[in-house]
């Protein structure tokens, strides 16, 4: 089974990624898009 998902994954300067009730949204200079994400992913935003 493939392991990409275990990957962080980075965020550029100048884009915000918050976290609410399994939607996660990404605010950047060139709009926003929000995804709902399945409550069996874990997902965290941290700072690093």
């Amino acid at each position: 089974m493939s392991r990409i998902g275990k990957l962080p994954i980075s965020i550029p300067a100048g884009v915000t990624v918050t976290l609410k009730d399994n939607v996660v949204t990404v605010k950047g200079p060139k709009g926003e898009m929000s995804q709902y994400v399945n409550p069996a992913i874990n997902v965290a935003i941290e700072d690093g």
